[in-house]
């Protein structure tokens, strides 16, 4: 057999194995008859096939795709559509489009439903305008950060929130505008995702008018997998810097996140430019997004907002932490700094926010790390200084960031393929609670925190290949332990915590048998302090060493 045959041979990669299908798949007569045609069955699955909606505007082919104004664009959107809307945080969203939508005014376009990674800020643009109108009454979102007036009228029963993990939104998205029904993914597996019980709807009192969407599981080499379906709308808003006549569009830096795979899953898509130029002025070696994903193109002339505005000192990388100003700070640095022994020479490491951010400045002064983030980063830098702000530059925090020699970015759909995909060496998070066996609870407290889970479940998603380091305190402002046996907050993954770095100690994790083992502790700590404040059973290794 020749080199070349053997090349072409096809070669059995993944080795799968099902269990029994579940009754409820194994019936398929169980399911209702449905009304309309062309619905297809696999196993008992129904699922509506993807289709170019009837509530999007008419598209035409031929003819110029330039338009005078946002407000001319958008003048036939029906009230009821879906609106997949670009941007991460408000960097690389369609403000001048947002804004002529909510012109129309809530008696003309109403009941819409939104689809993005954030729903702005109110007083700072994003989609906070249209919700803030009551134009939106159903949004589809990984993290609503610190949109407080959203959160209440979520928590009141004004509006319908669908919680996704970032990646998996991506990727639903992907997956629409290439035509694939469904797909499976590990992220979400064992949390509230997976059972459905991250409640959509609430009433005015606080009850569960409608739950979530429980998904259908399937098991691959031991590992369970969420399936998950495609995700279109009717349109597409997003903001781009170049685009000629032609549809194709050039993107800057990290406001790629969204906006091309969300043209893809449109029936219409309405880019707002900062720069129009002739078809043909565009390399097409440089082109991010082609014409034939493109119906409309307006002029941007809304002004780009910055979510978090940080820098640096012009004559150094910041703040000396060598030299902390109080206690809490001196812990903080105490956890970054054994934190930053997990990052090695060549590391690719996705950093949380918070804590783990802090770890990169107590590396030695010669070695060096690849930071990725999850909004499309490989190749993060310090803050810029002042007169290196880019608020086309954002960090996963929304930060003002600048990028290193040698990185790239990229769109979310690619980001969390670096992610699940096991491709990065280490991933640093925080932590509400981490279990005995390493479940980890970082985004959610029933009742009191509704933020979104953001990247988080895609972070922890394949900790077989990424070791899951939790940098955290080892106690909460409650006096709480935030090590425990079980987690009683909702997880975002379940056996996924490698390494725990507290204040007070190092515990590593036995994720497959669980048990915790302490390794270090911090000077002027010992065993007995760490038992008090520790509510959960561990081991003390015999070679116990002192933190550094």
């Amino acid at each position: 057999m020749s080199s070349i045959t053997r090349q072409l041979r096809p070669r059995v990669l993944v080795r799968a194995s099902f269990r029994a299908v579940p009754a409820v798949c194994a019936q398929p007569q169980r399911f209702p008859r449905a009304k309309v045609l062309g619905v297809a069955t696999c196993r008992g699955i129904t699922t509506t096939p993807i289709r170019r909606s009837q509530k999007a505007p008419a598209t035409k082919r031929g003819g110029s795709k330039l338009y005078a104004s946002a407000d001319e664009a958008v003048a036939d959107i029906k009230s009821g559509s879906t609106i997949l809307s670009s941007g991460f945080g408000l960097c690389g969203v369609a403000d001048t489009i947002i804004a002529a939508l909510n012109r129309r005014g809530p008696e003309n376009l109403h009941s819409l439903t939104a689809v993005s990674n954030n729903a702005g800020q109110e007083g700072k643009g994003g989609l906070a305008v249209l919700t803030k109108a009551g134009q939106v009454n159903r949004l589809i979102l990984s993290f609503l950060g610190n949109n407080k007036a959203l959160e209440k009228k979520y928590l009141t029963g004004e509006i319908g929130i669908e919680l996704c993990p970032q990646g998996t939104l991506a990727e639903r998205i992907r997956a629409g505008g290439a035509g694939i029904p469904a797909f499976f993914t590990p992220t979400g597996a064992h949390s509230l995702v997976q059972s459905g019980d991250i409640p959509v709807k609430l009433d005015a009192s606080g009850a569960v008018k409608e739950r979530g969407r429980t998904r259908e599981t399937r098991e691959f080499n031991g590992k369970t997998y969420l399936m998950e379906t495609a995700l279109t709308g009717d349109v597409a808003i997003l903001r781009a810097w170049k685009v000629d006549t032609a549809g194709n569009c050039v993107f800057r830096y990290t406001t790629k996140a969204f906006g091309p795979i969300m043209a893809k899953a449109a029936t219409v898509t309405i880019v707002e430019a900062e720069n129009i130029v002739e078809a043909g002025a565009i390399d097409p070696n440089d082109v991010d997004l082609p014409g034939i994903f493109v119906d409309r193109i307006v002029p941007s002339t809304a002004e780009k907002n910055i979510e978090i505005l940080k820098t640096r000192a012009e004559d150094g990388e910041g703040e000396d932490l060598n030299a902390p100003k109080n206690d809490a700070q001196a812990r903080r640095n105490r956890i970054a700094r054994r934190a930053a022994k997990e990052l090695q020479e060549g590391f690719y490491v996705n950093l949380g926010v918070g804590i783990p951010t802090l770890a990169p400045s107590f590396l030695p002064a010669e070695r060096n790390v690849w930071i990725q983030s999850e909004n499309g980063i490989l190749g993060m830098g310090p803050y810029p200084t002042k007169d290196q702000v880019d608020a086309d530059i954002v960090n996963a925090g929304k930060e003002t960031v600048t990028l290193v020699p040698g990185a790239s970015t990229f769109d979310s759909a690619e980001s969390f393929g670096m992610i699940r995909g096991g491709h990065v060496d280490v991933s640093i998070l925080g932590a509400l609670q981490v279990s005995a066996t390493g479940d980890l609870a970082n985004y959610m407290i029933p009742g009191k925190v509704f933020k979104g889970m953001g990247g988080a479940m895609d972070l922890v998603s394949n900790p077989d290949n990424t070791k899951i380091v939790v940098a955290t305190e080892h106690v909460a402002k409650d006096g709480s332990s935030k090590i425990v046996q079980d987690c009683s907050l909702p997880l975002t993954g379940a056996r996924v915590v490698s390494t725990i770095i507290t204040d007070l100690c190092v515990f590593e994790v036995d994720r497959k048998n669980g048990g915790l083992t302490l390794t270090e502790v911090a000077p002027g700590v010992d065993v007995e302090e760490v038992k008090s404040k520790t509510d959960a059973t561990f081991e003390v290794a015999k070679d116990l060493k002192t933190m550094e």
